[in-house]
This record gives C-alpha cells, structure tokens and sequence, in this order.
C-alpha cells in the first residue's frame, strides 16, 4: 500500500495516526495559511477596536483575547463586540434625513436655578427643548391603566401606535389584542411592535392573532440566522401606546395579568404607568416610528400619526429616547448631570439597581455635598440572580451614606426619579447596564412642582412600607453567600 496518509488508509495505532495528523499541520503551506489568518484577524479586531471603542477597559479585553486566541477571540467580537444596531440607525438616519416636526409652541419655563440648568442640558444632549402644556395623570397597576387604555384603543378614530416589552397571552394580552382589531375593522391604521425575546422568541402567539385579525404586527430584532444572533442581547423595552397620535401612556408597564391586582395573580406586580396629552406626545410618537422602521422599514409618513398638538396642561416634559445606537449614553448623561445639579434631595425608585462606576460616583458625590439620596428597591424582584447581583453591588455603597429602602411584596417594576421635588425622570429605564446601555428604552423629564408633589408622596408612602437596608449588614452574612452575590454580579452587563 502506498505511503501518502498512513494513518487515515486504516493502518496503524492511534499514535501513528497522531503523529501523521501533527504532521500535516507542520506542513510550510498551512504554517503559512495559519500563521496570516492568526495575523489578519487578530489586526482586524486590533483596528476595529481602537477606532470604535471608548472604553479601554473593554478595548484592552478585546485586543487580548484577539492576539491570545486570535480564531476563537476574532469570532466572540465579531458576534458580541460589534453594534450592528448602531450602523443599521446611523444608515436608516442618513436614508430618511432628521426631519423636525413642530410639536407645539416653544417656551421658556420660569424654571428654579438648578433646573433651569437640567433644562438646558437636557436639551443639549437631546436636540429637545422642555415643551410646555403637557397633562400628566398617574395610573397605578393595570387595574388603573389597563381600562384607561383599552378605552383609548376603543375611542381611537385614525391611528393606533402600540411598542410593549412583554405582551403575554392571558386575560390581559387578549383583551388588548381583541380591541386592537377591532379598532382595526373600524378602519383605525394599527401598528403593533413587540420585543421578539419579551414575547418569547420561539413562539408569539398574540402575533399571529394580531397578523390574523389584519393588524400589521412586528416583532423587534427577530431573526434565526446565526450571524444575527448578537442581536438579541438587545432589546426593545419600550412601553408605548399612542392613540390618533395626540394620547400617549407610557411607563413601565407591561401587558400581563400580573400587573392587575384584582386577578389575584399568584405573582403580583406593582407598576406605576402614565397618561400624556400635549406637545411631548410627539416624542413618543417619533420614537415608536422609528423602531417600527428599523424593524420594518417602512417610514409612518401620514398625516393622521403627525397631528398639531395644542397644550392641554401645566407640565414642562421632554421624551427621552435612548438605546445602543446613535442615541446610546442619553439617558446616563442626563441621570449623572441631575445628581451633579441637586441640591437638597435624590429619590431614586426602581426594581433592578446595578448603576457602573460613573453613576456611582455621581451619587456619592451628591451624598458628599450634602444632597440627600433615598434609592427603593424591591425586598424580592422576578429574578433571583439580579437580587444577588444588587446585594453585592450595594455592599460597594457603604462609604456612601446613601439611604437604601427594600419594599416589601408585591414587587414592585416601578422606575421614578425626583430631584428637590421640582424636577423627574419617569419612564421604562431601569438603573442598570442593561436599560442604560443595551436596551431602547423611552423615558419622560418633566417639571412640575404640583405633579413631582405627587410622585414625592408616592415614594413616601413605598419608603413607609419598607424597610431600611444597610449596605455594611450585607458584609456579616456568611462569606457562601457574598461569594454567590459577587459571582452573580460579575454578569452585571447582560442582567
């Protein structure tokens, strides 16, 4: 039998057949191939990273695991390290122009010192001014939120605009889906947009109802093809409902029967969802159109989504679009600038707290210039891993005199934040790396001192039904449990 590969014509021990393996690989020409693959994907991560990257932290990781292991490093950034979203919105931007709509007269508020200087950097990092004339109205748990949209929904006489994160199949989600079509049988234009993980990626049965009943339904960011995966560690987590383009009710609130108290879910969750009329209802309109045309791509050009928008209250409020493309960081800067302007008190409520290190020094040097900062957290969140997480993220506040107060059941998903009860961010982002950098979130900045008196009281009322959690009673539990918390931490990016 001839020589050529031994150790692949049958013959021969197993080390035979090693050996003959090892040597075809010391072959020059594979040497070769090998060794310039090594080179050009190792460089091409290098120039990728040192372009593109701000943060070194993250720039030194990815250029290390590219030279140490240059096929296996090459192709985690190519999945992971690349934001394709960011291209994709910088593309469809250029394609369709920045086109400003008017959204009602320009005023400038009469505006306290430190949020009159919140006002213009808000606008500086938004290319929003505060609108004036805007009507907010609180609705608590779905038991409040839920009719007032369905009624909403039902009295809708052009247009329906509707984003949600969860949208599930319950008695919740099957009564919005019935409305919705049939506002669409009365001939009301009806876009749908649901996240495709928040709705569950393999299957999307309020979807498929939706598409069946003539609605035209989206889901964000889904896809099987494997080089597109990287995507669905980002997520639409925008609650929005814009009726006939004048109503909008935006919040934290999913569409689920947990969310209403009356059901007696087995596990309950406290929300806090709003109701806008006025001038800012345009934000959160643009915002929808553009997640329904980058998922879609098709523009919501027509008159009936644009219409003049008369005011129709006393609050000052500015939308807040944020998300990890060309509008990543928004949100942050103006959470960090907030806690640098106040002067007297911080209110912080949300159920996931992991803020990175820039967040962090803002509140401490808030605390360290006499700024009062109160932070509610859920006592138990829906996810187990995030309260380990948290737990070995506050231990890091315990030279920071910041008042932490853990709310007991139900759980409560609500996201408010006040400042000297003159100004507030209210919205869907939460206080972590994943709302603040991963997510599309949309959040509202109003100023109003009768309207932020309510959310003071809201949050004095969950603050009295709590208890306080001190951030050095975290370092006596026993060192199994540190060592988890701390572990569960390190996932703090994807969270």
């Amino acid at each position: 039998m001839p020589h050529l590969l031994p150790g692949f014509a049958g013959a021969g021990s197993g080390i035979e057949r090693r050996m003959t393996f090892s040597q075809i690989l010391a072959l020059p020409a594979v040497e070769y191939v090998l060794a310039a693959a090594y080179l050009v994907i190792a460089a091409s991560v290098t120039i990728d990273v040192l372009l593109k990257k701000s943060d070194v932290r993250a720039a030194l990781g990815w250029i290390a695991a590219a030279w140490l292991s240059p096929i296996l490093g090459g192709a985690l950034y190519f999945l992971f390290g690349v934001n394709r979203v960011t291209r994709r919105a910088l593309k469809l931007a250029r394609r369709r122009g920045r086109r400003s709509r008017r959204s009602g007269p320009e005023e400038t508020p009469a505006l306290p010192e430190p949020v009159a200087l919140m006002a213009q950097i808000g606008e500086r990092i938004t290319g929003r001014p505060l609108r004036p004339g805007n009507r907010l109205t609180i609705l608590q748990d779905g038991d409040q939120a839920y009719p007032k949209m369905l009624a909403a929904i039902g009295n809708a006489k052009s247009c329906i605009a509707l984003a949600s994160y969860i949208f599930r199949d319950d008695e919740a989600g099957n009564g919005f889906v019935d409305a919705l079509i049939a506002a669409r049988a009365r001939g009301v234009d009806v876009r749908v947009l649901l996240d495709s993980v928040g709705t569950g990626h393999l299957r999307a049965p309020m979807i498929r109802r939706l598409r069946r009943g003539g609605v035209r339904a989206e889901r964000f960011l889904h896809t099987w093809l494997p080089w597109r995966m990287p995507f669905l560690n980002m997520r639409n987590h925008r609650k929005l409902l814009v009726v006939d383009g004048a109503t909008a009710f935006l919040g934290g609130m999913n569409i689920g029967r947990e969310n209403i108290r009356a059901l007696e879910p087995p596990h309950p969750v406290t929300d806090t969802h709003f109701r806008l009329k006025g001038p800012a209802v345009r934000a959160a309109m643009e915002a929808f159109a553009r997640d329904w045309c980058f998922t879609s791509g098709n523009d919501l050009d027509e008159a009936h989504w644009w219409p003049e928008l008369p005011p129709d209250g006393p609050v000052f409020a500015r939308g807040i679009s944020s998300g990890p493309d060309d509008e990543l960081y928004r949100l942050e800067n103006i959470l960090g600038a907030a806690l640098s302007v106040a002067r007297s008190r911080v209110r912080i409520v949300t159920p996931y707290f992991l803020p990175d290190g820039r967040l962090q020094f803002a509140i401490a040097q808030a605390v360290l210039r006499g700024v009062t900062v109160e932070i509610v957290l859920p006592q138990v969140s829906d996810q187990r891993i995030m309260d380990w997480a948290i737990r070995a993220h506050v231990r890091f506040f315990r030279h920071i005199e910041a008042h932490f107060t853990l709310s007991p059941a139900p759980f409560d998903h609500s996201k408010l934040m006040t400042v000297d009860s003159e100004w507030a961010v209210i919205g869907s982002s939460n206080w972590d790396t994943r709302s603040l950098r991963l997510n599309f979130e949309f959040d509202l900045e109003c100023h109003d001192h009768d309207f932020i008196q309510v959310l003071d009281m809201l949050i004095d009322a969950k603050i009295a039904r709590g208890h306080r959690l001190k951030p050095e009673a975290l370092l006596a539990r026993p060192i199994w449990l540190q060592l988890r918390d701390a572990a569960a931490r390190l996932l703090m990016p994807y969270l």
